[in-house]
């Protein structure tokens, strides 16, 4: 006779989870952990700073913007009244143009190329992506991308308002172009992306060195492309120096909205749950 426990051992075992069953709730948890991934690059990392360094951030911006501003209005008042710094566009012009070489030449095309309008966005969007993957949150490649966005659109809309012809067609080493010069886009999307990126991450790591070298890296790169611009012939003093201060009020804008969602001082709370502490500096 076999005992209840004899039968209860010989009987199929169906302890086993099913494995159709495993995988679903495996590939469930995935997608789950994926959207959480996904939500998660729209929190804003929210970092606290002496109540001193960040009033210096909105000093520092309202200075930016007051300085751009008053210096694009005066340069867009010279323009339109062919008087004050748009007499110096004719007196540089020729002084850069004794300068021209064949060496240079072609150092100053790759600039143009490098900055010009179907390189640049390229760059732009190559940043762009690879930040988007690596980093964990979206906000600083926002930034960029607004502040860019921005740039186009007021260069494209001022020129064809403001009307400034470009240097005579002779001048022109690389090509003939007969859109108006008024602000420079080449100059502008270079101190837009240089300066942004350089302020997005030094506001972060915040260590002297790495502010002073990526401010110099942005300096030298917005004095090579005005001189490309001036050297090729594409563009007067003005339209370059238009740019900087237009930038200047981008930039500035920039800070102050990135000061605002993202700076707390001792006392503050972290806003809501859209944000986080800052836990890395980067």
């Amino acid at each position: 006779m076999v005992s209840d426990r004899q039968l209860m051992t010989s009987a199929p075992s169906h302890t086993h989870d099913d494995p159709t069953g495993h995988e679903l709730a495996t590939g469930s948890r995935a997608t789950r952990s994926r959207a959480t991934g996904w939500r998660a690059k729209f929190v804003v990392e929210e970092r606290y700073l002496h109540p001193a360094e960040r009033r210096r951030l909105y000093l520092g911006a309202s200075a930016m913007i007051a300085i751009g501003a008053a210096g694009f209005t005066y340069l867009l008042v010279s323009v339109l009244t062919h008087s004050g710094f748009a007499l110096l566009d004719p007196p540089v012009e020729q002084w850069i143009d004794a300068q021209r070489s064949t060496q240079t030449t072609g150092v100053m095309i790759g600039l143009a190329i490098i900055f010009g309008p179907i390189a640049m966005p390229i760059i732009v969007a190559v940043v762009l992506v690879i930040w988007i993957i690596v980093a964990r949150h979206l906000w600083r490649p926002f930034l960029l991308f607004c502040g860019m966005v921005t740039g186009v659109i007021l260069a494209e809309g001022l020129a064809p308002i403001v009307q400034h012809p470009r240097p005579p067609i002779g001048m022109m080493l690389f090509g003939v172009d007969h859109t108006f010069s008024f602000p420079s886009g080449h100059v502008l999307g270079t101190c837009d992306f240089l300066l942004i990126l350089s302020y997005l991450f030094a506001s972060r790591i915040r260590r002297a060195w790495f502010t002073t070298v990526a401010v110099i890296i942005a300096i030298l790169g917005i004095v090579a492309q005005v001189i490309s611009r001036l050297y090729l012939g594409y563009h007067w003093i003005s339209d370059t120096t238009s740019s900087m201060a237009l930038s200047l009020v981008i930039v500035g804008t920039l800070i102050i909205v990135d000061t605002h969602r993202t700076v707390r001082v001792p006392g503050e709370r972290v806003l809501g749950a859209g944000s986080q502490a800052q836990e890395d500096g980067t």
